[in-house]
């Protein structure tokens, strides 16, 4: 499992530095992730993309487990009501269910997809002000030693948590 530790920089400087050193610490760059401020210089580093900025990813979950739902209820209704068949009832379930959290992960992804971030929303007035939010995605065990290695060489860098629901594919 993957932890998302938040930290906030002062500045691009600081932030190339502390990728360099992150980088050195054998944590790839697309674990490595910085949101700024639009305008603000990102040259040198790994710019948070879509998902992180948007609620795509909590979009699309929301959207497929209530889409799920309702697809089952639909199918259910078909399989009670509409189909007379009784072998057909059990795919019509499925298959209804499947549409439905198909449809509603899509529509809901498409939705948030134009929403910031939800778990960004405590460091909104922090970037909007110059900072640097910088996310980084380690696995469990490393935890302790990034937190360390930041603390150590980056008294600038402000710990501002480690987030435990991290999605895999991003």
């Amino acid at each position: 499992m993957r932890r998302r530790l938040y930290y906030l920089l002062p500045d691009a400087g600081s932030a190339r530095r502390i990728m360099d050193d992150l980088l050195l610490a054998r944590i790839e760059e697309r674990h490595i992730h910085f949101l700024a401020r639009p305008g603000t210089p990102m040259d040198g580093l790994h710019e948070a993309n879509l998902l992180q900025t948007t609620d795509v990813v909590h979009g699309l979950q929301q959207g497929a487990l209530i889409g799920a739902a309702l697809g089952c209820a639909a199918g259910l209704f078909l399989a009670y009501f509409v189909i007379p068949d009784a072998s057909w009832h059990v795919a019509t379930v499925l298959l209804a269910t499947a549409a439905g959290a198909l449809l509603g992960g899509w529509a809901a992804s498409m939705a948030g997809a134009a929403i910031p971030n939800s778990r960004h929303k405590q460091f909104a007035a922090d970037v909007e002000a110059g900072k640097i939010l910088l996310m980084v995605d380690v696995r469990e065990h490393k935890v302790e030693a990034v937190h360390e290695l930041v603390g150590r060489t980056h008294p600038e860098a402000v710990d501002k948590g480690v987030e435990v629901n991290v999605p895999v594919f991003p």
